[in-house]
């Protein structure tokens, strides 16, 4: 059954110097409308293909979904409410947004259009590490463009914060902190840099010229950021994101739990019906296949039940509450006992996995340690 639909804007004003997404820097307004409109030629053809459940949540992603103007951003919305019409009274419709990027006129639009939950990207509240990782806003637009979506009546507010950055201290993540717990949100997101191949930071980090935290500064950073998170009332329900009671990302909570999506968009993955698919990303080749295929799939696959078991485990063990046995039994017809007795067995001797009654998670000393232990579910079923 799938129920939760993510749709791609790859479109950016500048490109980050972290930024590794399927992302593109256009003055054209012609190429934005020739997107849009293969997105809706896209979306029709999905499901023609497979048609919809009650849609629960969409995720509007990027680059930057608020570079639209706002005919652009009306247009696509209403593409999106004429092919997923059939919504949950509950519905969660998140966009993401880049400050300075989001005026009133194109918030109401938002909001009209149906977007209900915003995402900022804010990263940092210190306009010179702002700077130094390539974006394009200051910590007063920051403030200006959340008191504009208050005001267009948006209350399911998250922002985004990162760490391990290039010369940023403890000290000064701190202080992005404290201006973060300032503005009185539901939900934060916080992540680690990574240097990723073909970007301007990997150029500067294979150069050496990348002055980066140690990685027993990043710890800490972590350690701060999870501590001071409990101590404010946010609960850290996955490995990078946390929230107060109820204000959880629902839409997140999909790939997680490993359930089915929509994937639309370049560059976009999808997963449904036990196949995962793969969009093109550059915009001339997805715009062509959209033209003359209407799906622009460059890559499908079944999901195997061991591949499934895998990816079952690997997400769920980010989420704090972890996996269910029972859950997991009733999707598998076999049990994480049969499947993967050892490695759990293994990782509890460690301490990095703990028992909650029926669910298997990490421990306060595994979650760091989060990408090594999911690492040792790959490749094990067809071992044990």
């Amino acid at each position: 059954m799938t129920q939760a639909v993510y749709i791609h804007i790859p479109f950016c004003t500048n490109k980050c110097y972290y930024c590794d997404f399927n992302s593109y820097v256009t003055k054209n307004p012609r190429l934005v409308w020739d997107y849009l409109d293969a997105l809706d030629r896209e979306m029709a053809e999905t499901v023609r293909h497979v048609p919809p459940q009650e849609i629960k949540t969409i995720f509007v992603g990027g680059g930057t979904p608020t570079f639209l103007d706002a005919k652009q951003m009306a247009y696509f919305l209403e593409t999106v409410a004429r092919h997923f019409s059939n919504r949950s009274k509950d519905i969660e419709f998140t966009m993401e947004a880049n400050p300075g990027t989001t005026d009133m006129e194109k918030l109401k639009v938002m909001r009209e259009g149906g977007v209900n939950r915003i995402s900022f990207g804010v990263q940092s509240f210190n306009d010179e590490l702002l700077k130094r990782i390539g974006r394009i806003h200051d910590s007063e637009q920051v403030l200006r463009s959340l008191t504009n979506a208050k005001e267009a009546g948006f209350v399911n507010i998250s922002i985004d914060l990162m760490f391990g950055l290039p010369d940023q201290t403890e000290k000064l993540f701190q202080e992005t902190l404290d201006k973060a717990f300032a503005l009185d949100l539901p939900h934060f997101s916080s992540y680690s840099l990574k240097v990723e191949e073909n970007t301007l930071f990997h150029t500067l980090y294979e150069k050496d010229q990348l002055p980066l935290p140690t990685e027993d500064e990043e710890v800490a950073m972590y350690e701060r950021l999870m501590e001071q998170m409990e101590r404010r009332g946010y609960r850290q329900y996955e490995i990078s994101n946390f929230a107060r009671p109820g204000w959880e990302s629902r839409h997140n909570m999909t790939y997680w739990r490993n359930e089915y999506y929509y994937g639309i968009g370049a560059g976009a993955h999808g997963y449904v019906n036990g196949t995962r698919h793969v969009n093109a990303g550059p915009l001339a080749q997805y715009m062509q296949l959209v033209q003359e295929k209407g799906l622009p799939r460059v890559e499908q696959f079944e999901v195997s039940p061991v591949e499934a078991m895998e990816d079952h485990m690997i997400m769920g063990l980010r989420m704090m509450r972890g996996v269910s046995e029972s859950e997991f039994e009733r999707r598998y017809k076999t049990t994480l006992k049969e499947q993967f007795g050892p490695v759990i067995d293994e990782l509890t001797g460690l301490g990095l996995l703990a028992w909650s009654e029926d669910r298997i998670h990490l421990t306060k000393r595994g979650i760091p340690l989060g990408n090594e232990v999911f690492a040792r579910f790959l490749g094990l079923v067809d071992k044990v």
